[in-house]
């Protein structure tokens, strides 16, 4: 096994959940200048978390949404309105076309019809 791998600084740390408030006392390497007072009375580092096991939905078992329409559906909808766009150009630009033919077939008819120059 390689020496000095495993850092040798572990101390007991105090981290707090910022969503509910839960404290845990535990052994840990993080860096902390804040100090708390702890239940047995001692004081130590205090490690400030946005969210831990307490307030996880996957370990709590509450599940929260957090926007009605999922990614998927969102993904789903831009592909459609991507597709339908596509479509109306694809519809215009034949349509178009379309006239540019039947313009260029009445311009060839008046040649045929207009009588010849003397």
């Amino acid at each position: 096994m390689k020496k000095d791998l495993h850092p040798d600084n572990y101390r007991l740390v105090v981290y707090r959940d910022l969503n509910n408030g839960t404290s845990f006392l535990t052994r840990s390497t993080a860096v902390s200048d804040e100090t708390v007072k702890w239940e047995d009375g001692n004081e130590y580092p205090l490690v400030k978390v946005h969210i831990s096991s307490a307030s996880h939905p996957f370990f709590t078992g509450e599940e929260r949404i957090v926007d009605i329409e999922g990614r998927v559906d969102k993904f789903k909808a831009r592909a459609a309105a991507g597709e339908a766009a596509k479509e109306k150009r694809a519809a215009s630009a034949q349509k178009k076309s379309k006239r540019a033919e039947t313009k260029a077939a009445k311009s060839e008819e008046k040649k045929d019809t207009a009588p010849a120059p003397k």
